[in-house]
């Protein structure tokens, strides 16, 4: 059995990675570019998934009409006086950068790779608009500038019926192809999940943590389901068509896709939060914070880690066949 202990932390946690990584305090300046989605647009859909508002998740971002340079400037600032950041890695968030018009998208780019404390780009995108044009600009930026380059790939579950119950637009099939697209280019990815989704079972949760480890993905973000006013999803809620899990089942959830993620993927995030304003469920009424916790204090209280479940690798058939004791 594939199993290997983090020290000191019972899953691998992305601040200490950094650290590690950049030999400091690294911090992610978010970007907010006037774009779009292929599932609003009539591309391959519209009104987009039935959980996204006209925002997207760049709802803590900085205005798209401000420059990208003006954008690192401002967050730049803030993080260096709140947290004495000393690196940084630009993070252009809202919606699919990587479906902007390509001369768009590439001056972005060289706008946000210049500056001495800029060690790395992150682009989050969708799985079906992740395109070898695009992947080898990106490499020779990431080439000629130096730069640590990965994609976020908003998936949110594996299980591809849900995937159109929640309108994503894209099939399974379109997000392992990205993978394999981008880790061609030895970009690292991280990927995004809603380990809450109402039509997700606990199988579901540990086929997600499966796909991950077997895809060899260096980054995973979870997010808990909120439900923003004004959705499909919101006004699916407010009939009564739905119900979100406990608290405490979420938490187990987690314990349980840490337990059979493979150890050397790096979790950016266990839980998400939502426009605080405009949400009609978020968090069970509590701080993302005390979720966090709650998940970290079930993890000490099994006394389990993430991949300690992770047996599942190089023919395990075989193995427990001929190696019945091999760890």
């Amino acid at each position: 059995m594939l199993v290997i202990a983090v020290e000191k932390q019972r899953y691998r946690v992305y601040s200490d990675h950094l650290k590690e990584k950049f030999g400091g305090k690294v911090y992610k300046l978010p970007i907010n570019l006037p774009g779009t989605c292929p599932n609003r647009d009539g591309n391959v859909g519209t009104g987009g998934c039935i959980f996204c508002d006209e925002q997207g998740a760049g709802f803590e971002c900085l205005p798209s009409s401000l420059s990208v340079q003006e954008q690192l400037a401002a967050n730049r600032d803030f993080f260096r006086r709140r947290y004495k950041a000393e690196k940084f890695i630009v993070y252009f968030q809202a919606f699919t950068n990587t479906y902007l018009p390509f001369d768009r998208f590439r001056e972005y780019v060289l706008a946000a790779a210049e500056g001495e404390d800029v060690v790395g780009i992150s682009i989050s995108t969708r799985p079906d608009c992740v395109n070898d044009r695009y992947l080898d600009f990106l490499a020779e930026v990431a080439g000629e500038k130096g730069l640590d380059m990965n994609i976020e790939l908003g998936l949110q579950t594996v299980n591809y019926h849900s995937l159109l119950r929640v309108n994503r637009g894209h099939t399974l099939a379109e997000f392992l192809d990205a993978v394999q697209r981008i880790k061609g280019r030895g970009f690292a990815v991280c990927v995004h999940l809603i380990l809450n989704l109402p039509w997700d079972d606990m199988t579901d949760v540990v086929e997600n943590a499966k796909i991950l480890s077997v895809l060899g993905v260096q980054y995973v973000k979870l997010h808990s389901l909120y439900v923003v006013r004004d959705t499909v999803l919101g006004k699916m809620y407010e009939k009564g068509e739905f119900t979100i899990i406990t608290l405490a089942e979420y938490v187990d959830r987690v314990v349980t896709f840490l337990e059979h993620l493979h150890p050397a993927v790096v979790v950016q995030r266990l839980v998400g939060r939502g426009p605080y304003d405009r949400v009609l469920f978020s968090n069970w009424g509590v701080s993302w914070w005390q979720v966090k916790q709650g998940i970290e204090s079930r993890l000490e209280e099994l006394d389990t880690y993430q991949g300690r479940r992770c047996d599942y690798l190089n023919g395990p058939a075989l193995r427990r066949r001929f190696d019945p004791g091999e760890e």
